[in-house]
């Protein structure tokens, strides 16, 4: 990893010699944004521990896209499956699938997205408020499985408090390289103790352009647009809340629909339905030791129908989920300070066939886990500790008599330290201990799907996954100039992974020269990740001009079968942007490097690319309204970018150049 730590250090280290001593006195107070995924609401630059990353604002709105993956692809550390425009889904350092939590507003998002590359998170962004991205000790808070890290998407559909006076925002955009026509608004309010909610987003995009061939250097393939590679959505939510001195208790219902393409030879599209209805609770100080209890709930029932280019349904997709959580954030106990949670789920999976009703691939499986968790933080000094632990039970029950149930107790452990050697300069280590049940499609799988093109087989026998997590972290967090770096290796055993063997076979898994899939094993090894990222930044959030440089590598290998698969290329980029009064305007290049680090069964590998983004707006204000008109334009140089974290990089580049015009405004 020498050529790719070099990288990261040269595209940081000279920066942060250019700014030794001069920092401390161009320091200045920055408006903080919280994270509100932490059981101690910290600001987002005291998260040493529980590294995080936070988009909101005018950043988050410049970023927004199909997809949770495309909004995420440039921060440090994460990139994105890239399985078309609708289902890009986030990949942290390599790890993906059921390793990535995906939250909203705490809760888990009881989607089908960590089993397939081509199921879509079922979370809109463009209603959100902040998107945050956490490792560390507070994502055991979650799940014993978040090893890469969990991200929570925060659209604050339960209100907290009470607003004075109504407050929203909407929005409009039209786009020419996807054809993109969207609107989206929130509106928050209250009358008398009750606080209220409303969002909701619309969102057409045609098939997206394209600068060469899908498939690469294949003139025969289609040009110009990416042939199924549409979207179509809508989402809707209402909340409301009791709000009083005590706390507040609340609910919300929201509804999602959701079409989007496949950009396969088979042109198969997804219509996916969610309803979600959540409540939540929180009582203040209801004992002396007890600084809040809280309890919440959700129920989802989820479906998707994967179809033909012609619209005839091949498979029917389900999920009923009920997830509670109960916490008690308790008062200083010796110093230290934390919440102590019980957290279960139930759900019941099913994947059938749409022409015989039969689960062809994966059994109906119902799904239970019952875990109990405790973080606590303390300060010694000028170093910080943290600690967290999790209990699980995770039972799968299929139904069916080959099939057999199986249950895996897990315990997840974190423990880090930061020690603030200077005022704003902190030094830190996370050492944690993950393990990870495998999920129904890992155990079971025993058929063709269509989305993918393979033939998936499962191994009931496996075992649960274990990884030894290291993490070192050095950082400046106060004033107009701030960094980080962070160095980590990951070291799993029972990894599991889908293995390839390269043969072409029918549905039915058996050999076939003429055959449309691919067979994959679910297997397990030992296997190690290993990477860097590093980031430095001038008065991001202050008038006036403003830069950020980041640089990020990662590498993951198989103990005795080479390199994992899909792994992200090493990448650098600088972002320049400049504020002063109602106008703002910037632009971003990231290059990333050619990815050759091939597994065994991996054809492709993919070359390097410049991408090129930029923005430009305005703002007025008119009475309590104020006006801001924008235009955004992604990959200005039309280059041809294919991931080596997609299942489709031969067929599906990504995007080409693409330009947005929008009105937003804000009350």
């Amino acid at each position: 990893m020498t050529m790719q730590a070099a990288l990261v250090a040269s595209a940081v280290l000279p920066a942060l010699a250019a700014f030794p001593l001069s920092a401390l006195a161009q320091d200045k107070c920055l408006p903080e944004v919280v994270v509100t995924a932490t059981p101690f609401g910290n600001s987002e630059s005291s998260q040493l521990l529980t590294p995080a990353r936070v988009l909101s604002g005018t950043e988050l709105r410049n970023k927004l896209g199909a997809s949770l993956g495309d909004v995420l692809s440039s921060e440090p550390g994460v990139t994105a499956s890239g399985f078309g425009a609708g289902a890009s889904r986030p990949i942290i350092r390599g790890l993906e699938g059921p390793r990535v939590k995906i939250l909203q507003n705490g809760m888990t998002v009881s989607d089908l997205s960590a089993l397939s590359n081509d199921h879509a998170v079922a979370s809109e962004t463009a209603t959100a408020r902040q998107i945050e991205v956490l490792r560390g000790p507070a994502a055991l808070l979650y799940g014993s499985g978040a090893i890469g890290g969990v991200i929570n998407v925060v659209n604050d559909r339960i209100p907290t408090e009470l607003l004075p006076s109504p407050s929203g925002m909407a929005e409009t955009r039209a786009g020419y390289g996807n054809r993109e026509r969207s609107a989206s608004f929130s509106a928050d309010g209250a009358s008398g103790s009750i606080a209220l909610h409303l969002d909701g987003s619309a969102r057409n995009t045609g098939d997206y352009r394209i600068p060469g061939f899908a498939a690469r250097d294949d003139a025969s393939s289609a040009s110009g647009r990416l042939p199924s590679s549409f979207t179509r959505a809508r989402d809707v939510g209402f909340g409301a809340s009791h709000v009083a001195n005590w706390g507040y208790i609340g609910a919300s219902v929201a509804n999602r629909e959701d079409r989007y393409g496949i950009p396969t030879e088979e042109k198969s599209f997804i219509d996916l339905q969610q309803t979600r209805l959540d409540g939540d609770a929180m009582i203040l100080r209801p004992f002396d030791l007890a600084e809040s209890v809280r309890v919440r709930a959700g129920a989802t029932d989820y479906k998707h129908t994967e179809k033909e280019q012609d619209g005839t349904p091949a498979a029917n997709f389900s999920n009923k989920a009920v997830e509670t959580r109960w916490e008690l954030a308790h008062r200083a106990l010796g110093g230290w300070r934390g919440t102590l949670g019980l957290h279960s789920e139930h759900s019941r999976f099913a994947a059938l066939s749409a022409e015989t009703g039969r689960p062809d691939t994966v059994p109906v499986t119902r799904s239970s886990s019952l875990a109990a968790y405790l973080v606590e933080e303390r300060d010694f000094g000028p170093v910080r500790g943290s600690a967290g632990v999790r209990l699980e039970s995770v039972k799968r029950n299929p139904d069916a008599a080959s099939a057999p149930d199986r249950r895996f107790d897990l315990l997840s452990y974190s423990v880090g330290g930061a020690w603030t050697f200077i005022p704003g300069y902190s030094l830190g280590g996370i050492v944690s201990i993950a393990q990870r049940a495998p999920n129904a499609e890992e155990l079971y799988s025993n058929g063709p799907h269509e989305a993918t093109g393979t033939v998936d087989i499962g191994d009931a026998a496996l075992q649960k996954e274990r990884s030894r997590n290291l993490e070192l972290a050095l950082q400046k967090t106060q004033g107009s100039v701030r960094w980080k770096l962070n160095l980590f290796e990951n070291k799993a055993r029972d990894f599991i992974y889908g293995r390839l063997d390269g043969a072409t076979v029918d549905a039915d898994g058996l050999d076939n020269p003429d055959g449309q899939f691919t067979r994959r094993f679910w297997a397990q090894e030992r296997a190690t990740i290993r990477g860097a990222e590093a980031e430095w930044s001038i008065n991001l959030r202050g008038e006036g001009p403003s830069l950020r440089m980041f640089a990020d590598t990662s590498r993951g290998k198989l103990d005795t079968a080479g390199h994992l698969p899909l792994q992200p290329a090493t990448r650098a980029g600088i972002d320049a942007g400049y504020r002063r009064g109602p106008l703002q305007a910037g632009a971003s290049v990231m290059r990333v490097r050619a990815q050759e680090r091939l597994a065994v069964f991996e054809a492709l590998a993919t070359p390097g690319y410049t991408q090129l983004d930029a923005h430009l707006s305005y703002s007025v204000r008119d009475g309590a309204m104020n006006w801001t008109w924008f235009i955004l334009a992604k990959n200005l140089l039309d280059k041809d970018i294919r991931l080596s974290t997609s299942l489709l990089r031969n067929v599906a580049p990504q995007p080409g150049r693409n330009v947005v015009v929008g009105i937003r405004t804000q009350f």
